[in-house]
Formats: C-alpha cells, sequence, structure tokens
C-alpha cells in the first residue's frame, strides 16, 4: 500500500465506522479463546493487535512498511519490521496468527499462508479478514494496492492447503454491499478510506452492528473472515 494511503488509514482509524466494527469483531471472535503468544502479520498501525493486547496476549506485530511500523509503536505495540512470505519467527512459536486485510496485497498468498502455519504451534488458530468477490473491484482496490479480492472457495483452499482445518468461514460487511457495489461503478482509482460526517459515521455502524444478530453470515459481503485451526 502506498505510504500516503497508510498515514490516511492512520488517521481515520480510531474513529471511522469501518475500523471500529473490524476492531469489534477481532475481539468477539478471539475473547472466547485462552491467551497465549499472537502473532499480527501486516499489523499495519496497529489497532487490531491492540485489541489482542487488551485481552490479555502478548502481541508481536509483523509490519512491512516503516511507516506503518511507527504506527502501531507509538501505539506501544511490539512490531518486528519483515516480510510475511519469510516471517522472521521460530517454529511453532505462536498460539494465534492474525492477518486482517493483509493477504490480498500479496501475490504469493500461498506463502503467506503456509508461513502462518510454520510459526504456529500445532492446534494453534488463524483468523484471517479479507475483501470479498471481485465483482466488487474497483479503484479503491487499485488505489490500496489490492492484487486481487477472495471468491470463499478460494480462501478456504488457500488456508487447508497450508495445512489448518477450517472453523468456519463468514461474510462481514454484509448489508452494505449494495450500496458498495452501486459506489464502485466507477473505473477512478481513489481510495475510499476518507473522513465521513459524525451522523453518517455513526449510521453506518449501526448497519454493521445489525449483523451481529441477523442471519447474513452465509450471504455475500464485502469482506470474509475465516478461522482455522493448526493440523
Amino acid at each position: 500500500m502506498d505510504e500516503s494511503e497508510i498515514r490516511k488509514a492512520g488517521a481515520l482509524e480510531d474513529r471511522h465506522w469501518w475500523y471500529a466494527e473490524r476492531r469489534a469483531m477481532v475481539r468477539r471472535l478471539v475473547a472466547p479463546v485462552a491467551a497465549g503468544r499472537a502473532l499480527d502479520v501486516g499489523c499495519g498501525g496497529g489497532g487490531n493487535t491492540a485489541v489482542l493486547r487488551d485481552l490479555g496476549w502478548q502481541t508481536t506485530g509483523l509490519e512491512y512498511s516503516p511507516t506503518a511500523a511507527s504506527l502501531a509503536t507509538s501505539r506501544g505495540i511490539q512490531v518486528v519490521r519483515g516480510d510475511s512470505r519469510r516471517l522472521p519467527f521460530a517454529d511453532a512459536s505462536f498460539d494465534l496468527v492474525m492477518s486482517t486485510d493483509m493477504w490480498e496485497h500479496i501475490d504469493d498468498d500461498e506463502a503467506v499462508a503456509r508461513e502462518s502455519a510454520r510459526v504456529l504451534r500445532p492446534g494453534g488458530r488463524l483468523l484471517v479478514a479479507v475483501p470479498c468477490s471481485m465483482k466488487l473491484w474497483s479503484g479503491h482496490d487499485l488505489a490500496v494496492g489490492h492484487v486481487r479480492r477472495y471468491e470463499r472457495d478460494e480462501l478456504v483452499e488457500r488456508v487447508t492447503g497450508a495445512g489448518f482445518d477450517i472453523v468456519d468461514v463468514r461474510s462481514w460487511n454484509v448489508l452494505l454491499r449494495p450500496v458498495v457495489r452501486m459506489r464502485r461503478r466507477s473505473n477512478v482509482s481513489e481510495s475510499e478510506m476518507e473522513q465521513v460526517n459524525p451522523v453518517l459515521n455513526a449510521g453506518l455502524r449501526a448497519v454493521v452492528v445489525a449483523e451481529r444478530v441477523l442471519p447474513v453470515k452465509r450471504l455475500p459481503g464485502v469482506s470474509l473472515v475465516v478461522r482455522a485451526v493448526k493440523r
């Protein structure tokens, strides 16, 4: 991702509805798991890593971008600079590996999946969130440095092929998918991450919050989330 986009994301992360609900999702999915050592691969500004830390995990963030690494460090996150395709950690070092909206930036995502498995202990857990469906491909994806959006079967294949058993695969940001699809019909290469009016920001977050109690997790969404266990 372009360094200017990373700085923009860092400025928005604390208050933008999308980031706030993504953190809430991470908290809900990880909270039932006994805390241990966690690695956030592609930690960005560290917002999701901080969620793990607050849940009692001993956290390390892996980040390639110096700008993002600096932002995460400013949050008090322990950050290691490195390449997700060649993780600088020993085998079976972690109990949880998390990547939120990172795999789609890497050409060789199979290597990222294999490395995530390598550094996990047997029975360790994987949590990955990625953008869903090439039907939503747009100038936004180009602007933020995506090389793909994932179909459900494709994501499952990447994860199981690396040595994981799937716990579940769910869609996220389902109710807003029609709005996103309509907005992305433009071919303009421009990121959608921008300041949002506070009233609209609250309204959009409320829509995504509603998904917590609605039976929509199998419907097409804007993102896919997979949980898996290392064999």
